[in-house]
């Protein structure tokens, strides 16, 4: 099954289509893209998406304040009609180039397989705490630093197993993974930037295999 084929959660939906989780949402809602059928996990039945509608989610994200609902929906509607068009029109003055969204959400959707790719989850390692593969070092914090306030110099000068396309691919993961529940102190992966100038401490026991 090629990466354009399997079904996306709602988060990886919208780590890839650039939209927030609450305008994916809102998105399915309005009827702009249809949730697949997927098993149900406990009392809840997960929306998933196809990769097609990963492409009208990337052209929802361009269009949203350009082109009324209205307009979107039949967009869309003409879409599915003609899967194979490169582009087209939305009223009279408006062109949609679908092709360039479509090569945009398979860059993204590549970037998104090579991030899972390099992330391991197991229960043996940090106690089940995502972690960048061959070491101990916990993702979820690396990007909780970067929202902190800390640069990507830091934490390569902190952490000389990281290198830049790691940390991009940690930033494309968290969104695609996010945490459920409050999220959790950055000191609780032994992990934080200094009070001052957020600069990395590193502790040797957690970061290091």
């Amino acid at each position: 099954m090629s990466a354009i084929d399997r079904l996306y959660t709602v988060s990886e939906a919208a780590a890839v289509s650039g939209l927030g989780l609450k305008a994916v949402n809102n998105s399915i809602d309005r009827g702009l893209v249809t949730a697949a059928a997927a098993p149900r996990t406990g009392r809840l039945k997960p929306r998933v998406l196809t990769g097609e509608d990963l492409v009208r989610l990337r052209l929802e994200h361009g269009l949203a304040g350009k082109l009324p609902i209205e307009g979107r929906i039949d967009l869309f509607r003409r879409l599915s009609a003609t899967p194979k068009a490169r582009h087209l029109s939305a009223g009279e003055f408006l062109m949609v180039d679908v092709a360039a969204a479509r090569r945009d959400v398979s860059a993204r959707i590549k970037t998104l397989t090579e991030a899972e790719a390099a992330i391991a989850i197991d229960k043996s390692v940090m106690a089940g705490e995502p972690v960048f593969k061959g070491t101990r070092i916990p993702v979820h914090a690396i990007v909780a630093m970067l929202d902190a306030g800390a640069s990507e110099a830091e934490l390569l000068t902190g952490y000389p197993k990281l290198d830049v396309r790691l940390i991009g691919l940690a930033k494309v993961w968290v969104a695609a993974h996010p945490r459920r529940g409050r999220p959790r102190r950055l000191e609780a992966s032994g992990l934080a930037p200094t009070a001052v100038r957020r600069l990395i401490r590193k502790t040797p026991a957690t970061t290091e295999r």
